[in-house]
């Protein structure tokens, strides 16, 4: 399940890309995918990071030209020189980290100029209503400790010089799955409503099929679960 629109990112052969608190390494492994990417994965979770590099095997058939690698590191302070990366992503992220401030600097720093930048972060009013459902939901350890404004975001964004060319909503079929998990917290995931809807959602992952689609589209605009953002990062600015 992809978050960031790859279409949009325009990633190229000979192109660099960093997956900034990558998990499980799922758009790390897209865009290994894309031919002649060198793709780079970074978290500070070992847990996910062992399972991300425990896919590479299952992809390597499919992608003969790319370079993918996981590292453990810390997203306010990663481990790359400044004007490296061709494109750099961080989604689902921001919203957990304190400092978010620091790994915005961070992400920009790394960027090459010329290069474009996606962050996705939850969609306010949806994620409002989740916390108003369950404290569970934002108390459980490395869960959301805010809820951003997409404007606020934006502006924070801007005032490294970048420039956003697009934003668009993603995944609006999750959102009634989540209302249902943080008001059933209690049962967990086993709940027969929660696991019911989880199994809508995995069909409609492999399957794609046209109705459910369609309604996503419909809704992802005011609804999606996921606010995402590109930015480009002019030629011949410096930090």
């Amino acid at each position: 399940m992809l978050t960031v629109d790859f279409q949009t990112l325009d990633l190229r052969s000979g192109q660099t890309f960093l997956d900034v608190g990558c998990g499980e390494g799922r758009h790390t492994l897209a865009a290994y995918l894309k031919p002649g990417v060198r793709a780079v994965g970074i978290d500070l979770g070992l847990a996910d990071l062992q399972t991300a590099r425990s896919r590479i095997a299952d992809m390597e058939p499919y992608a003969p030209e790319g370079h993918i690698e996981f590292l453990q590191g810390d997203a306010t302070c990663l481990p790359f020189p400044d004007d490296h990366f061709d494109h750099v992503i961080c989604s689902e992220v921001l919203e957990h980290i304190p400092n978010f401030i620091a790994v915005i600097g961070e992400l920009n720093r790394v960027l090459k100029p010329g290069g474009n930048l996606c962050v996705s972060v939850p969609r306010a009013w949806p994620e409002r209503i989740c916390w108003w459902l369950s404290k569970d939901y934002y108390n459980t350890p490395g869960g959301h400790i805010r809820i951003f404004n997409p404007g606020f975001l934006r502006q924070e964004i801007h005032r490294q010089g970048l420039n956003c060319y697009r934003q668009h909503g993603a995944h609006a079929l999750h959102v009634p799955y989540w209302w249902l998990r943080c008001l059933l917290w209690r049962e967990g995931e086993k709940q027969s409503w929660v696991a019911a809807y989880h199994r809508l959602l995995v069909w409609d992952l492999m399957e794609q099929p046209a109705l459910t689609r369609w309604i996503d589209k419909l809704c992802n605009p005011w609804m999606g679960k996921s606010v995402v953002m590109y930015f480009s990062k002019p030629r011949g600015v410096d930090q």
